[in-house]
Parts: structure tokens; sequence; C-alpha cells
């Protein structure tokens, strides 16, 4: 009987590589699900129970809003998940843009902007046109599954900072907080504040770990998801600025991370800008249409001083939901304080900081800024710290009765009651 002998390769001859066997993926999934699994299970089952009550108020509203599609009517109660905004935003994914500085009349004589969806960054509607592609699914449908992945990956975004600072368990806190924050209900719904607060969150964890280059394309994507991206720009470039006087990282991933990173957000700008034919289109079409203008804090100080006093007579007052936004607003500088004293990162602090200092000195509806404040994730974390020493029942309590509240609040205030 005769036998075959293999023949090894010639030495210096690399051996062609074997397929990977699939039982060696099991091993790396299993560690995926052992560290990612507790985080994705605190914010999903959180976030359904405030979601839970969320719908049944709706349910219980009947018509309490008029039957406008624009406006959160239509055929299904939930279709005011989608409304105000997520409206535009499915005009973008549907219609594309035709950026112009249109007069109109207004009631009392004044010339106003007609409302142009140029006002709204293209990255979220144009994954949400990408996914109905793909599965099918309406704009709506589409717009959901991008909301709800990208709050999914926020919260391990918010873990994995939390988790550098505080460890394990702060982690999971904060990814929990992330949850039932006010405002929290537009992260299921059709707008952009969970996709932009997932990039927000990687690009300060990517800066934290020193890998430059991702955080300067984090940033760049977050550019292109909402205007107060700057802000993330501005915190990039310090943390750059500072790594190369301590002459860390060199100087060439750095610079590369910092000459990125705002290409997005004045790309857009420019684009825009550019087909409106004037220079300061955009800040044009926000003031004239939509009441959006910097104003140095001076609307923000107006309902700060009338709210505590029963007045209710400044521009776009809406008393519920004012208050609320009352007492986040006020909340803010004490979290911001608490955060420095834990001497966190130089990128978390001054993300926060411009952030802040971004809503509060722009003129806008007021009961939104629960919303426009929810991407300050690094509030997030002197909290965590100090609830990570709470026991198991006591810590489930306080954030499963949070996320009860927060479907009231932070859901069916904001989509029912207010403009969110």
């Amino acid at each position: 009987m005769s036998t075959v002998q293999l023949r090894r390769p010639p030495s210096g001859v690399d051996r062609p590589e074997l397929p990977r066997k699939p039982r060696e993926l099991w091993p790396r999934l299993r560690a995926a699900a052992v560290r990612h699994g507790p985080v994705l299970l605190t914010y999903g089952v959180l976030k359904l129970a405030g979601f839970a009550v969320f719908m049944y108020l709706l349910d219980s509203a009947g018509d309490f809003r008029k039957k406008n599609p624009r406006f959160g009517g239509g055929e299904h109660a939930w279709d005011v998940l989608a409304s105000w905004d997520g409206w535009w935003y499915q005009q973008v994914a549907e219609h594309g843009y035709d950026p112009v500085l249109k007069p109109v009349p207004g009631a009392t004589g004044m010339i106003t902007l007609e409302g142009n969806s140029a006002a709204f960054f293209p990255l979220y509607p144009t994954l949400m046109r990408l996914v109905s592609e793909c599965t099918g699914l309406g704009l709506y449908g589409a717009g959901m599954v991008v909301s709800v992945l990208a709050s999914f990956a926020a919260a391990l975004g918010i873990y994995a900072v939390t988790n550098r600072l505080g460890g394990h368990r702060a982690g999971l806190v904060a990814a929990g907080l992330w949850a039932v924050w006010p405002g929290s209900g537009t992260e299921w719904s059709g707008y952009s504040e969970s996709l932009y607060t997932a990039l927000a969150a990687w690009a300060c964890h990517a800066v934290m770990t020193r890998r430059w280059l991702t955080a300067g394309l984090l940033t760049f994507a977050a550019g292109l998801c909402r205007p107060t991206a700057v802000a993330l720009v501005a915190a990039l470039a310090f943390s750059a600025v500072m790594a190369l006087r301590r002459r860390e990282d060199g100087v060439r991933r750095p610079l590369t991370a910092v000459a990125i990173a705002p290409l997005g957000l004045f790309g857009y700008l420019a684009w825009v800008n550019y087909r409106m034919g004037d220079l300061n289109g955009y800040s044009k079409l926000q003031d004239g249409a939509w009441g959006h203008k910097f104003d140095w804090g001076v609307h923000s100080f107006n309902v700060l001083t009338s709210i505590p006093v029963g007045h209710f007579d400044y521009l776009f007052a809406m008393p519920f939901e004012d208050v609320i936004g009352v007492c986040v607003v006020l909340m803010v500088p004490v979290l911001t304080v608490l955060l420095i004293r834990l001497r966190p990162p130089a990128v978390l602090v001054v993300y926060t900081v411009l952030s802040y200092l971004m809503v509060m000195t722009t003129q806008q509806y007021f009961g939104n800024v629960s919303r426009y404040l929810l991407p300050l994730f690094p509030l997030f974390v002197p909290l965590a710290l100090a609830m990570r020493r709470l026991r198991w029942p006591s810590l489930t309590t306080v954030l499963g009765m949070a996320a009860l509240a927060s479907g009231s609040y932070a859901g069916y205030v904001l989509f029912v009651l207010g403009v969110p």
C-alpha cells in the first residue's frame, strides 16, 4: 500500500491561512455578550418601562391632538413620535433639499420666512432613507429603527466613558440615567438626539483613549447631525492642543483629527449658504422661520426670572413644560461643578460647558430645553459615581421609579402637551 506524503512548503514561504472555524467566533460573541449585555439590558428595560407609560398616556389622551400628520395626528396615535422635527426629517429623506429663503407675510404684517428643510442636518435622514431602501420599511419605521439602534449605541458609549472614570457599576448607572433623563422621550422617536449623542459619546471616548483619527471621524459625522456639534469640535481641538503641549501622541494624528472634525458641520453650512446665495443664510432661516437665534441669553434670562413669580408673558411660553425646563437648566451648573471636581479629561468638561452655553444663549422654545440638553451625557458621571454606592435593591427602586416617571415628563409632556 502506497502512502502519500504531504510536502512542506520551502523555508521562507508562508503557509496558506486556513479558514477560521465558526466555533472560534462563539467565544468572542460570548465575551461581547458578557461585556455589553448588562449595559444593553439595563438601558432597554428602563427605557421600555418609560415607553410603556408614555404609550398608555397617549392612548388615554384620545383625540387630544388634532388629526394633522405634520403635528402628530394621522392614522395611528404613535405617529406623534415623528411629529414636528420628525416630519421635516421625513421630508428630507423623501425629497432631499432645496435651500431657499422665501419671505411670507405674518399675521401682524411682519415678514417672516417660510420653513425649509435645509434647517435640518443630513445624517439622520440619510440613514433613515438607507434603512428604508434596505429593509422595505416606510420612512417612519426606518427612522424609528435608526433612533432605537443609535440609543443603544449611545448607552454603550456613555457606559464606556463612565467605566473609565468610575468602574463597571458606575457605567451601568450612567447608561440607566440616559434612559430616564428629562427629554429622553426623543430617544425612541423620529429625532436625531440619539444618533448625535452616540457619536458624541464615542468621540469623547476616542479622545480619552487617544485614538485621534477615530475621534476626528466621529466628530465629523456628528457635525452632519446637529449644529451644536461645534461644541464637540471645540472640545476635540482643545484636547488635541493639550496633547501637543504634553507631546504625548506626536503631531500628525492630533492635527489630522483637528482638521477632519469640523468638515461635516461647516461643510454643510457652507453648502446651504451657497445654495441660498447668502453667507448667513442658515442663521437667517433659523431666525425667520423658527425663531431660533443667538441672543446672548436674553430669552433664557426672561424665562428664568418670569416663571418664579408666576409670569408667562415671554416668547413661546408653555407653562408646564417651561417649569420642567427651568429645573433642568438650574440642575446643569450644579452637576457641572461636581463633574469638574472629579478632574475628568478636559474633553468632557469643554464639551459639556460649551453645549450648555450654546443652549442658554439661544432664543428658542424654552419648553424643549430638556431635549436640547439631553446630549450632555458627562453630567451623568458624578451622579453615577454617587449612586454606585447604593445597594442593588435601592438602586433598582430609584432607577425604576425614574423610568416610570420618564414616560410622563420625558415623553407625554414633550410630544402631546408641548412642542418637541
